[in-house]
């Protein structure tokens, strides 16, 4: 795609998660796995991109990702992380990542967690970048239920445990179907 035909369309919302085969996501405010293969994936997918993620994700990072805006959701109004943008609302924080997306012509903002966040942005997603990881481990966050008939998958890529992996992994790409929602709204049942 062009860079001319970037800038004239919108940025689309893609989901960024590593999920477990039971749904899990996080323990303890953190990843409940090590995997260094998906940690390098994830820098390729969002380096040069807006990130949005909420504050408890943010906390658990060693530092602002570099090299990409680093949105933060909160309702606390005096938290304050420095080198980051500061939301009080998804709609808030999605229009300062869509300016970002806009001045630096990429075509995505990332959504990188947590549980919270990616329940409200799920409606408005149109993209998610999965890792799925091949364990089942004890957790306290999870990923919301998708609804597999509004999405499909268009590529996936089995990965064997490396020597910095806990588990095995695949990457999968999901888009939203949107012919059947268009369906489903001109022929209601």
């Amino acid at each position: 795609m062009s860079s001319d035909k970037r800038a004239a369309e919108p940025a689309v919302i893609a989901l960024v998660v590593a999920m477990a085969e039971n749904g899990a996501i996080g323990r303890g405010g953190d990843l409940p796995w090590r995997l260094s293969s998906d940690m390098r994936y994830f820098r390729k997918i969002t380096m040069g991109k807006p990130v949005i993620m909420g504050r408890r994700t943010f906390k658990s990072l060693p530092r602002v990702l570099h090299g990409r805006l680093n949105v933060v959701l909160t309702r606390d109004q005096g938290f304050v992380a420095p080198d980051a943008v500061m939301a009080h609302s998804l709609e808030e924080g999605l229009a300062a990542a869509r300016a970002s997306a806009g001045r630096t012509r990429v075509d995505e903002i990332m959504v990188i967690g947590g549980e919270d966040v990616f329940r409200e942005v799920l409606p408005q997603a149109h993209r998610i970048y999965l890792t799925e990881v091949h364990a089942s481990p004890e957790a306290d966050t999870w990923f919301p239920a998708l609804d597999e008939g509004e999405w499909r998958e268009v590529s996936r890529e089995r990965h064997e445990a490396g020597p910095r992996d806990e588990y095995a992994f695949s990457f999968v790409v999901l888009e939203r179907v949107r012919a059947s929602y268009a369906c489903r709204i001109a022929h209601p049942r």
